[in-house]
């Protein structure tokens, strides 16, 4: 039996002060995806990390509103570098 769906939601306040959500959608083969929004829209976080995760066959649109590195690589298509904020690290995520 396949597991369902796991997803989860959080608020992350970035380097620069402002705050983005940002979302795991766990699959139930295990696949993990992220997503993220500055605009702190929980949809668009859920759509991306659901896209990201293999759950979700449209790839999300957004608008960059800050020109945040996430932002820059979501929209080049480049893998997102959660890396380049040190609270992305700290997340704890439901088991």
């Amino acid at each position: 039996m396949t597991k369902r769906p796991l997803i989860h939601t959080q608020s992350l306040r970035l380097a620069a002060g402002q705050e983005a959500l940002v979302t795991r959608a766990e699959a139930g083969d295990g696949k993990v995806g992220f997503g993220f929004s500055l605009q702190l829209d929980a949809t668009e976080a859920r759509h991306m990390a659901l896209f990201h995760a293999g759950l979700r066959a449209e790839r999300p649109t957004i608008t960059s509103v800050m020109a945040h590195p996430w932002e820059t690589a979501y929209l080049s298509n480049s893998p997102i570098p959660w890396e380049c904020e040190p609270g992305f690290s700290r997340l704890k995520w439901l088991p």
